[in-house]
């Protein structure tokens, strides 16, 4: 795993051979060219107003076009890689909460993992609570969640909502990249040391278990090349899986060599 290439310093995430105690078997790699992606109708989740997303991502392309991460589709709201390289989170529309909500920096690193930690909790009354966003484990303090509205819904977990990651539908501005456990808990704020930890000065993966998932939470760890949608919270929340053969499966992870 490389350096963060962003504007503010935020510690790199690498380590040795035998450096890692929780091992990431392996990640899906996402390609534009082939609108590579997965989707899923979210049911009725257990807090409408509180979750948590944890991944990593490798990025393959940078300083091209626009990169949507996951969408709602019909409510265009986007968690996405700009032109520029810098980060943007969404919560809600502009109307009901934060349209977009950017990185302090930029992102121009394709050889080296980053983790990321979207958390949001529209209930909280002090308003920079109601969306965290960490990278590495340090929280990305230039993300303001002061705009967020109050008790304004998490949109990626409305019930009967399409949820997809890896593409939009609308232009062709989907992801190139790599993406390695994805986890979404439902009803929790949780923060980063939920999903990893810091060892020997360097930001690793720990073991998940014991997180509260919800009604609509999921762990995708793409360990079956012909299946890579399955879910293995055990929600049974799997992924459609489109234009990704087995070839999508790949053993680059944040651990791999280790």
């Amino acid at each position: 795993m490389g350096i963060l290439q962003n504007e503010n310093a935020i510690p790199s995430a690498s380590g040795g051979g035998g450096f890692y105690g929780y091992q990431i078997e392996q990640s899906a790699r996402f390609d534009r060219a082939s609108s590579s992606h997965l989707n899923i109708t979210q049911g009725t989740p257990t807090n409408v107003k509180k979750g948590t997303f944890s991944f990593w991502l490798k990025r393959s392309a940078i300083s091209q076009t626009t990169q949507v991460l996951f969408t709602n589709d019909g409510g265009g709201i986007n968690t996405l890689f700009e032109s520029t390289d810098i980060f943007d989170f969404s919560v809600n529309n502009a109307s009901s909460g934060a349209e977009s909500q950017p990185s302090s920096g930029v992102f121009r690193d394709t050889g080296g993992w980053v983790h990321v930690v979207f958390a949001v909790d529209t209930s909280q009354g002090t308003a920079s609570n109601r969306m965290k966003v960490y990278f590495n484990g340090t929280q990305d303090t230039g993300i303001s969640g002061s705009g967020v509205n109050a008790d304004s819904n998490f949109s990626y977990n409305k019930s009967g909502q399409a949820f997809y990651f890896g593409r939009n539908t609308g232009a062709s501005i989907d992801y190139d990249g790599y993406l390695a456990e994805f986890i979404f808990a439902d009803g929790q704020q949780y923060e980063p040391t939920q999903f990893g930890e810091t060892k020997n000065g360097v930001w690793i993966p720990k073991d998940p278990s014991g997180t509260t998932f919800g009604n609509n939470g999921f762990h995708l760890k793409f360990e079956n090349a012909s299946d890579l949608g399955n879910d293995s919270s055990g929600n049974n929340n799997d992924f459609t899986v489109n234009n990704m053969g087995t070839d999508h499966q790949v053993l680059d992870s944040p651990t791999f060599g280790s």
